[in-house]
């Protein structure tokens, strides 16, 4: 595990899952959401945030956390390692308000309190409209090491197995 992905719902804790990981192995990490928003909440050029991407997978190692579907490809051909968070929309959805109002190193602002009713929608719909298509990616990329939590007690499960072989 030398090149890994993040992947899921947004809400799911794919940046904290990240961090964690990154604690555990020390593999740099990178938030995709970080190189692709500014702090006024605009976005940079496609060609800007390309060849952000582009410049961290020519690296020996990384963690690269979130979807971004244009890209989720690059990233699942340049990895060796996929962890999708698959969990059910309420866990998501629970995520995103747990979030609301807290600075994160994942994100360049804090986000308000207030409900952002499309991105609530994307995330109501994600299971019906993203998720298939994920699932095709990773049928495409099966031989890539592809882990699959539907908890959030699977994940923590797996960074303390990770932990405790690192500390071996």
């Amino acid at each position: 595990m030398q090149k890994v992905i993040v992947i899921g719902c947004p809400g799911s804790g794919k940046s904290t899952f990240s961090k964690e990981l990154h604690k555990i192995t020390d593999i740099p990490l990178f938030h995709l959401d970080m190189i692709f928003w500014n702090a006024d909440k605009t976005t940079v050029e496609k060609t800007v945030f390309l060849d952000r991407l582009l410049k961290i997978i020519q690296n020996d190692e990384w963690i690269i956390d979130g979807n971004y579907a244009s890209t989720m490809e690059l990233r699942m051909q340049a990895c060796d390692t996929v962890i999708f968070l698959d969990y059910p929309v309420d866990v998501c959805l629970n995520g995103i308000k747990e979030r609301k109002g807290k600075a994160r190193g994942d994100m360049p602002w804090i986000e308000s309190g207030e409900d952002d009713a499309e991105f609530i929608e994307f995330i109501k719909n994600y299971n019906s409209q993203s998720r298939p298509k994920v699932m095709e990616l990773l049928n495409r990329y099966s031989y890539k090491d592809i882990i699959i939590f539907s908890t959030r007690a699977q994940a923590e499960e797996f960074l303390t197995e990770i932990k405790r072989k690192n500390v071996i």
